[in-house]
């Protein structure tokens, strides 16, 4: 049975490339994720879901050398930089979207809107009583004063910065595919152990037969 290797070579330093360690480690996400459960936004709460098994997967895939899978995560970031740019455009209110009465982010199934909104730095909570006849009797009417900043402006700071985290890590991955497959490449046109099975050297004998007549 013959012995089949593989050489991988990749860029010195990639491990300590700090791009690909804070987009491998999902911290940023997950700490949106515990907000977004906070507020009840059931769509965001799916697509950080989504991106950070995705994150995991494409760990996996450079950890293993395995260019489908970093392939795979490279596509992914360009779905994932079109979602936050939605969420940005939804909280500027670009065009017919509106924050205030659009439900998009909750499916249309509550009417919770960014746990910022009441939790935002120097924000003050007034309950209004009584509250208006077409208030659900489940929530509160409040009115919202004094924020230093707005929690739409939040929001669009954090589908920002994922954005860039996004192009960094999908211009990173393309270059380590291109590095994985161009030394494969390399490696198989060279006559590597790819291309013919390995096997160990044949050991020959050094005693030189002689013919043996027996006597009758």
């Amino acid at each position: 049975m013959g012995l089949k290797f593989k050489m991988t070579w990749l860029p010195s330093g990639y491990f300590e490339n700090p791009y690909l360690k804070v987009q491998h480690m999902p911290v940023s996400v997950l700490e949106r994720q515990i907000f977004d459960f906070l507020g009840y936004q059931w769509a965001p709460i799916l697509a950080n879901f989504i991106h950070i098994i995705v994150v995991i997967l494409g760990l996996f895939g450079t950890i293993q050398y395995r260019p489908r899978y970093i392939t795979g995560y490279a596509v992914w970031l360009i779905l994932w930089v079109t979602w936050n740019v939605f969420v940005i455009c939804f909280y500027l209110e670009a065009g017919d979207l509106s924050k205030e009465t659009d439900l998009i982010l909750t499916f249309n199934i509550s009417m919770h809107r960014s746990w910022w909104m009441e939790n935002g730095p120097g924000c003050t909570v007034t309950s209004v009583t009584p509250a208006p006849d077409w208030a659900p009797e489940d929530h509160r009417y409040i009115t919202v004063s004094g924020c230093f900043l707005e929690y739409q402006y939040i929001e669009v700071a954090h589908s920002s910065l994922q954005i860039f985290l996004a192009l960094a890590g999908f211009i990173y991955a393309c270059y380590v595919v291109k590095c994985i497959t161009e030394e494969e490449d390399s490696f198989d046109f060279i006559g590597g152990f790819d291309s013919y099975g390995y096997q160990g050297p044949q050991k020959t004998s050094h005693l030189q037969l002689q013919p043996m007549y027996m006597s009758k």
